[in-house]
């Protein structure tokens, strides 16, 4: 039987500026048409920005501190149950919580326009690291509907 997962976190380096794993799957996350020079070049002076704008900050913990900030802890996945669809509450596991984190990170830098992207992407990264910004609110809209669908958290088995 084929393996389920490919075998990316086994092989993942550290990234060369920061020896931070977090940093080189968050670049990777980023990287487009396999072009990861340009990947970590965007997320280096979006660093250097961060470094500018916040001095009294180490520009990692802010990234690391974002990450952690919108991170979801629950989410609702749909289970049909007797011929009719419940969204149900459960709790998200940590690799899935780092994965989404960044993809609602990246997403909200993509949708942004009219800036160069490491700015943008310094400007996310420094709202969720203060708790707010786009990917905070995506994080707040999966929690709210959690939250208002516990009614059915006795569906989740």
């Amino acid at each position: 039987m084929a393996k389920r997962f490919t075998a990316s976190q086994e092989q993942l380096k550290p990234d060369p500026r920061f020896n931070s794993l977090l940093a080189s799957k968050f670049i990777n996350c980023m990287m487009r048409d396999g072009k990861k020079s340009v990947a970590q070049k965007v997320f280096y002076d979006a660093m250097d920005l961060i470094a500018e704008r916040m001095p009294d900050a180490d520009p990692l913990e802010v990234f690391t501190q974002a990450v952690e900030n919108v991170k979801p802890e629950i989410e609702v996945r749909s289970r049909r149950v007797g011929g009719a669809t419940y969204q149900v509450p459960t709790p998200v596991n940590p690799k899935r919580q780092q994965a989404l984190a960044i993809r609602w990170i990246l997403d909200a830098v993509r949708k942004k326009k009219g800036r160069r992207t490491y700015v943008r992407l310094a400007e996310e990264l420094m709202a969720a690291y203060r708790r707010e910004g786009t990917a905070m609110t995506t994080r707040e809209n999966t929690h709210r509907m959690a939250e208002a669908n516990k009614a059915f958290a006795h569906f989740a088995w």
